[in-house]
């Protein structure tokens, strides 16, 4: 058997020591023949060593000199089973290990222990050689969807293991995200936990925990600082029938002669930001929050998310909202200031905000971070298309026509980047509902791709993406994707989805890619998202074509249900429901170019009846909740006409 010594600092980085426990891990799974310890750099005189640490403790000079404090950076020097493993931070010493890890050849395909593809190799035979510096920046995951506790963790421990550093819980304790799974909503055959807010805060900061372990960079809140600051919750987007007195509602917009909440939702709530008071509140529910929470990183301050729901008087009406927005964020950035807290704050571009200010700028561009949140946009287009001299429409309180095409919302972020010069990224939705109208997923991971590989074109230093934390049915290619070429944005797509493939479903993973390529051609996304308002008889016979093509997945699906590897196996498994939903969803839409909305309104109802039975067999891979509401709230043209 081969001795090894993982040694640390003997500075003792919890971050760091928790590396070493992950190298020492996945190396004893990989040769089962390894004696690991781990100790300090001080103790390795008498074994085989591999070293980790910081690059100060080695030496090491980074790839480049002025580094940012999110910056990451990862070095490998191992020969034979012996070398140095370091990071510019302690989270990057994590990353570095799953990088060297990645190498030796272990891919994780998706959260959760059956996520992962160890291969049998001896330690002593294993040499890497790189030094990487991401090529973004800003690299994350933003918690949305229905969650269990268990869901939230694994994608938590995901992170670092594909290259992202980074995890936004938004409100304050993620209530809504968990309520949604433990009272079971949109599943008519389960009954509720009667989930509390309390048990929401005692799953976040369990989170937290995790988030900390292993030094990710923790983004927090966002929504809710037009209600909180006057004692109203903002836990949800639920309706809440309550009745506010005048010394609150003076606060609130006022819209068509009214001050009062317009659609009973708090979140969507817009306040009077001409008002001064209005403004020293909010700052105030910031600056707070933060001498509570000095875990969070990076805080996001927005604003409602509403839209035609800003104040009408008299006074807001003499500037834009981005203007009193603007006004808000140079205040908080004082009282900050003043308080030592140092805290990064995200300003977002969204709805109202899309629109630059007139006179107002901000003042100390290095407390923000800019968020482009582009959430009308189509995904039948990518960023690819980064010359479009699409001009978005004028801004019109209360009348907005919100920008859809890739060229009209670039235009307005082409004219907030001559604005704002500061740090940014992108805060997109590829997997929060338009996945669902790409059942192969090939497409959908190929716009990210192209998305992502044309980020820095522009002038974004990564991306979040708001997501649903369970969406790896039928594979996790799409985010595994993104993750891929956040770090590295000059990989080849087709390189990165045969090695997923093979990675996740062994040696007939690229036939089961040619059937996801086909199938995600044959749904013809464009035509679910009503880019494509009638159908005509080759779409019909697209959807007609996916029974023909089923037929050859259910054989290749069958011989590879026994596989010897757990986690190849269980991708195999999963297929089977995956298969069936693809059925009943051709079924569905077959009507649906017909017209015949009685037949469309009875497949889709078998559809969730099927899925309520099966769901606790897909719970990990598939969010039942989120792909309800894509086709029954959010989507009003796949069942339009249809009572479901």
């Amino acid at each position: 058997m081969l001795r090894t010594t993982i040694a640390t600092p003997v500075k003792n980085n919890s971050i760091i020591n928790f590396a070493a426990e992950e190298l020492k891990k996945y190396l004893m799974k990989m040769d089962q023949g390894l004696q690991l310890e781990v100790g300090d750099i001080e103790d390795t005189a008498e074994a085989a060593a591999i070293k980790l640490g910081l690059y100060d403790d080695f030496n090491i000079q980074p790839l480049v000199k002025n580094t940012n404090v999110l910056d990451d950076e990862v070095y490998v020097d191992v020969y034979k089973g012996e070398g140095v493993i370091a990071g510019l931070n302690p989270r990057s010493v994590l990353l570095a290990v799953y990088r060297f890890l990645a190498k030796a050849g272990c891919r994780w395909i998706r959260p959760g222990s059956d996520g992962e593809i160890i291969p049998g190799v001896s330690a002593g035979s294993i040499s890497v050689r790189l030094q990487e510096k991401p090529s973004y920046r800003h690299r994350g995951i933003c918690i949305e969807g229905a969650v269990s506790l268990e869901n939230v963790k694994d994608t938590v421990e995901w992170l670092p293991k594909i290259g992202l550093n980074s995890y936004f819980i938004q409100f304050r304790e993620g209530y809504t995200f968990f309520e949604r799974w433990y009272n079971h909503t949109g599943n008519d055959t389960k009954s509720g936990d009667n989930f509390t807010i309390e048990k929401a805060r005692e799953y976040t900061k369990e989170v937290e925990a995790e988030i900390n372990k292993r030094g990710l960079i923790y983004h927090g809140v966002g929504h809710g600082w037009t209600c909180e600051p006057f004692g109203i919750p903002g836990i949800s987007w639920d309706e809440v029938e309550a009745e506010y007195p005048p010394e609150i509602t003076q606060y609130f917009a006022q819209v068509k002669g009214e001050r009062k909440m317009v659609d009973n939702i708090p979140l969507n709530l817009n306040l009077c930001y001409s008002n001064p008071e209005v403004r020293r509140l909010m700052v105030r529910c910031v600056a707070d929050y933060l001498k509570e929470n000095g875990n969070v990183d990076i805080l996001h301050f927005w604003l409602a998310d509403g839209r035609n729901n800003q104040c009408e008087c008299d006074e807001c009406r003499k500037y834009s909202p981005t203007d009193y927005y603007v006004q808000i964020l140079n205040q908080l950035d004082q009282a900050l200031t003043a308080n030592n807290i140092d805290t990064k704050i995200v300003f977002l571009l969204y709805f109202d905000l899309l629109w630059t200010p007139e006179k107002y700028h901000i003042e100390n561009p290095d407390r923000f971070i800019m968020m482009f949140a582009p959430i009308t946009r189509t995904y039948s287009a990518s960023f690819i298309d980064t010359d479009s001299d699409d001009t978005a429409p004028a801004y019109q309180r209360n009348q907005l026509k919100m920008p859809e095409t890739i060229g009209e919302n670039l235009s307005l972020l082409r004219n907030w980047k001559k604005e704002f010069s500061g740090d940014s990224f992108d805060f997109d939705y590829h997997f929060m509902w338009d996945h669902f109208y790409d059942p192969g997923n090939t497409k959908t991971a190929r716009t990210i791709y192209e998305d992502v590989v044309n980020l820095k074109k522009l002038g974004l230093e990564g991306l979040v993406s708001c997501q649903c934390q369970r969406a790896y049915l039928p594979t996790g290619l799409g985010v595994y994707t993104m993750a891929r070429t956040l770090w590295n944005d000059t990989a080849d797509f087709d390189e990165t989805a045969k090695d997923y493939f093979v990675s996740a479903f062994g040696e007939d993973g690229e036939k089961c890619l040619a059937i996801m390529t086909k199938l995600s051609e044959l749904f013809t996304p464009p035509y679910f998202r009503g880019e494509i308002s009638e159908a005509d008889q080759q779409l019909t016979r697209n959807y007609e074509l996916v029974r023909k093509v089923c037929e050859e997945y259910e054989v290749l699906i069958n011989r590879n249900l026994s596989l010897e590897n757990t986690s190849q196996r269980k991708s195999w498994q999963y297929l089977p429901y995956h298969k069936e939903i693809c059925l009943r969803m051709a079924e569905m839409m077959i009507y649906r170019t017909q017209k015949d909305m009685e037949k469309v309104n009875m497949t889709w109802k078998a559809l969730k009846e099927y899925l309520y039975v099966n769901e606790d067999n897909i719970q990990p891979v598939f969010d039942l909740y989120e792909f309800i509401q894509t086709f029954e709230v959010m989507n009003g043209f796949t069942l339009k006409g249809s009572v479901v």
